[in-house]
């Protein structure tokens, strides 16, 4: 077996996409997770190299290096949370992202902030953010449910964050006629 960190799987259509990729290589996969896949077998330096560059095609890319397979890690913890729209009032990301990693919180913030150039809270607010602009979007919540789904304190506290973030309020988002949401793999600080 081989384990492969893969870079800027953000969503189930990643991990489609993915195993679509490994299928035609006929590569054998024990499992396939957003960030992570298992092969059967360990890979020859061919078979790496096709996969790699089959990859890169889509948009992806095989992460060798700890620090950065440890990042994606972070990034695929936070977007999983925030996607799973289940975030208690009282969630501490320091507690969530170290129990799961298994390290402490001041160097995992310290290493994402200097690898992506932005702090882990922000990166966190900015996911939430674009969650929220999904969601006001479809119009299948209100703003008090969203805000309840991504542990928001108070709805005042939701519409001050979408602000600062986006210069709008969540209702002259919804009326703009260009709804701007970004990638999730392309988080940016506007």
């Amino acid at each position: 077996m081989m384990e492969l960190y893969i870079k800027n799987m953000v969503c189930p259509r990643c991990i489609s996409s993915i195993e679509n990729i490994f299928k035609n290589l006929d590569i054998a996969l024990e499992n396939l997770e957003l960030g992570t896949a298992i092969t059967r077998a360990s890979l020859t330096q061919e078979q790496l190299r096709e996969l790699e560059l089959a990859l890169k095609e889509q948009g992806f890319e095989i992460l060798k290096d700890y620090p950065l397979q440890l990042i994606e890690k972070i990034k695929t913890l936070i977007l999983q949370k925030v996607q799973g729209l289940d975030i208690e009032e009282h969630f501490k990301l320091s507690s969530f992202l170290s129990d799961h990693t298994h390290k402490e919180y001041s160097s995992l913030s310290k290493l994402f902030s200097q690898t992506e150039n932005i702090t882990l809270e922000q990166y966190y607010i900015f996911q939430k953010i674009e969650k929220v602009k999904e969601l006001l979007t479809y119009k299948e919540y209100s703003l008090t449910q969203i805000a309840d789904m991504l542990g928001y304190k108070s709805l005042q506290h939701l519409s001050s964050q979408f602000k600062k973030v986006t210069g709008l309020s969540p209702s002259q988002f919804q009326k703009a006629k260009n709804k701007l949401r970004y990638p999730l793999d392309k988080i940016i600080i506007s």
